[in-house]
C-alpha cells in the first residue's frame, strides 16, 4: 500500500484506525496520545500495533526507532518519513 502521495492526515488517520481494536478502553485519540500511559499498552500490544502499521503501508519500522515512538503523532512523522524516503 506504500503511496508517495499519502498526506500526514490520512497517514495518522490510518495509524488511529489501527489502534481502534487494540483501544479496550476507548481513549479518545489525539495526536499527543501516548501508548503506555494513555493506552496502557504492553510491549506485546505495541508489536502487534507495528505489524498491523507495517502491513498497512508497506514499509519497515527499524527496531531502533521504536523506544523513541511514543505518541501517535510520533509514529505518524517516523511512518511519513519512512514512507517518502
Amino acid at each position: 500500500m506504500s503511496d508517495m502521495g499519502l498526506s500526514k492526515d490520512v497517514i495518522y488517520d490510518r495509524i488511529c484506525q489501527l489502534i481502534e481494536p487494540f483501544n479496550k478502553k476507548s481513549v479518545p485519540l489525539t495526536p499527543q496520545t501516548t501508548f503506555a500511559n494513555d493506552l496502557d499498552f504492553d510491549s506485546l500490544t505495541v508489536m502487534d500495533l507495528v505489524a498491523a502499521i507495517e502491513d498497512e503501508f508497506d514499509i519497515v519500522l527499524p527496531l531502533n526507532m521504536l523506544p523513541d515512538l511514543e505518541t501517535i503523532q510520533q509514529v505518524t512523522d517516523a511512518v511519513e518519513k519512512i514512507i517518502k524516503g
